[in-house]
This record gives structure tokens, C-alpha cells and sequence, in this order.
């Protein structure tokens, strides 16, 4: 039996509400904004699900527009509340690398200066970790600095040298054995003085740089790279449970390498993945060419 003191009269009469505008507002049909919402809601959730979970708004909006999806950016914001989710955030660096002072360092090539005109010119490195149950990921990345594309990376259970030339190694693959001209630019760290890292980048034609003084801005753009894979993959949103293993990471830092390459919007890059900015520089390339052969 229902009890009166709930009844839908009685709650009106008490907000001061006519009972005929409550049944009115039942019937009424939803408006365009509401169905357009039940449709581009749970799409946009989809997209910062697929894009690990760390798209702001911003993002968010450039990579629906990439999407098909036509939201403005405000309005996107506002789904966003609604849907209780936002982007991540970046913390501040902890220092791995550690200086060997008695070894001879290379000259500063760089001079903070991180650009580039075209790929392979510029590669910038660093190394950076992962607490994991079974012990410590010490991660390498080698990004291109024209594109950011990340060109070589090793992940390992040890911060020897070995592990930055695996990720060299990496990059000669992909990248190619003869890049005269190349500058490798890194940190202080033991790994990047000793003579093999020298060797190696030697045999491809690239000269090793190093930042002349201690202090993050001497290898940001390396830092800023660790940073956001901190922020993004390892710590992200999207992470189910704690690291148990360095094989634990590797195999996630693949996929996030892959995604960062080829699908990551970076505002640097006009919100452009890396590889579609470097497509569009080689392409660009081509088509000059084929003017002047016309000519």
C-alpha cells in the first residue's frame, strides 16, 4: 500500500511546485541538447579510454575533431564533468643518471637549443625507472627531435650501458646505419660518458653531446619524454594494478611507445602524431622535387 505522505501532490506542494508542471516536465520529449549528449558522451568517454586515459579537454576536442566527432571544445569540457573524468597530470622528476666525474664528457652540441629542421639531426636520451615487485625497470628512450618520435628504447633490470646501447641499437634499426651529421644528445650520466657509447654512435656517423652543466634544462626535452610516460603510462589512469615485473613493463612500454608514435596528439606538432608529421615533411620533400624535375 502507498503511503500518502509520498505522494507526488504533497512533494510539490511543499517545493511550491504545481503538480501539472511535474507531469508536464515527465512527458516532455528531450531536447536536441540531451539527445545530442546520450550520443557524444559515451563516445568521447571511448576515445580518452582508447587514448590511455590521459586526454584533457583540449586534447580530448582535437582528437574528436580527428574522430569525425563535431563537439566544441567547451562542450566537451562539460561532458567531461559529467562523465567524471578529466587528464592526467605530470609530477616531478626523480634523477637516475649518475655523473662519473672522472670521466672525459663530450662538448654541449646543443646548447638547450632542441629543434630541428628535419629528422635525424637531433636525437636527445635519458634514462629513467620503475619501482616493480620484483625489483627495479630502468627505461631508455631515444627521441627524434624534429618529431619527438621516439626512435629506440630498452627497457631493463639494470642501468649499466648495455642498456642504452640496446636502445641505439633500436634506433640504428629503425632509423638507418648512416646518419652523418646526427647529434645524440644526453645528461652526464656514466652511461652516456663511458667509451663504448661514444663506439656505437661512432659507427652510424653521430656525435655524442652533453649538456655542459647539471640542472634539468640541459636535457629537457629527453625529460619532458619521461615525464609524460610517467604520467601517462605508469602512474596513468589506465593502469589496473601495480607493476610486477620489469617484463611487466616492458611489454606495456611497447604498446605505449607504439601509441605515442602513432596516434598521441602533441601540441608541439600542431596536434599531429610523429609519424604523421614526418610523413607529411617527407611528402612535402617529394612533392618539391617532382616540381623542379618538371621545371
Amino acid at each position: 500500500m502507498e503511503d500518502s505522505r509520498l505522494g507526488v501532490e504533497l512533494i510539490c506542494t511543499v517545493l511550491q511546485v504545481a503538480p501539472s508542471t511535474y507531469y508536464a516536465r515527465r512527458s516532455r520529449p528531450p531536447s536536441v541538447r540531451q539527445v545530442r549528449d546520450a550520443v557524444n558522451g559515451p563516445a568521447l568517454v571511448a576515445l580518452w579510454e582508447a587514448n590511455y586515459q590521459v586526454y584533457g579537454a583540449r586534447k580530448l576536442w582535437k582528437a574528436a575533431g580527428r574522430a569525425g566527432i563535431d563537439v566544441g571544445r567547451d562542450q566537451i569540457a562539460r561532458l567531461m564533468r559529467a562523465a567524471g573524468i578529466e587528464g592526467v597530470r605530470r609530477t616531478k622528476r626523480v634523477r637516475t643518471t649518475r655523473p662519473d666525474p672522472r670521466a672525459a664528457r663530450h662538448p654541449d652540441l646543443v646548447g638547450r637549443d632542441f629543434t630541428a629542421s628535419a629528422p635525424n639531426q637531433l636525437w636527445v636520451t635519458d634514462l629513467t625507472y620503475v619501482p616493480t615487485w620484483a625489483g627495479v625497470a630502468y627505461v631508455c628512450f631515444i627521441i627524434d627531435a624534429y618529431s619527438r618520435m621516439i626512435v629506440g628504447w630498452r627497457a631493463a633490470p639494470t642501468m649499466r650501458t648495455e642498456t642504452v646501447l640496446d636502445a641505439i641499437e633500436m634506433a640504428r634499426w629503425s632509423r638507418g646505419a648512416n646518419l652523418p651529421g646526427l647529434r645524440c644528445h644526453s645528461d652526464a650520466g656514466s652511461q652516456f660518458t663511458s667509451i663504448r657509447y661514444g663506439e656505437r654512435l661512432a659507427e652510424i656517423g653521430a656525435t655524442p653531446s652533453i649538456g655542459t652543466v647539471g640542472d634539468s634544462y640541459d636535457n629537457a626535452l629527453a625529460e619532458t619524454v619521461n615525464g609524460y610516460y610517467k604520467a601517462e603510462l605508469i602512474r596513468g589512469p589506465a593502469r589496473q594494478r601495480p607493476w610486477k615485473t620489469v617484463e611487466d613493463v616492458e611489454l606495456a612500454t611497447l604498446g605505449w611507445v607504439h601509441w605515442h608514435n602513432t596516434q598521441r596528439l602533441h601540441g608541439y606538432l600542431g596536434d599531429v602524431p610523429p609519424a604523421e608529421y614526418e610523413q607529411a615533411f617527407y611528402a612535402d620533400r617529394t612533392d618539391r622535387h617532382q616540381v623542379v624535375g618538371i621545371q
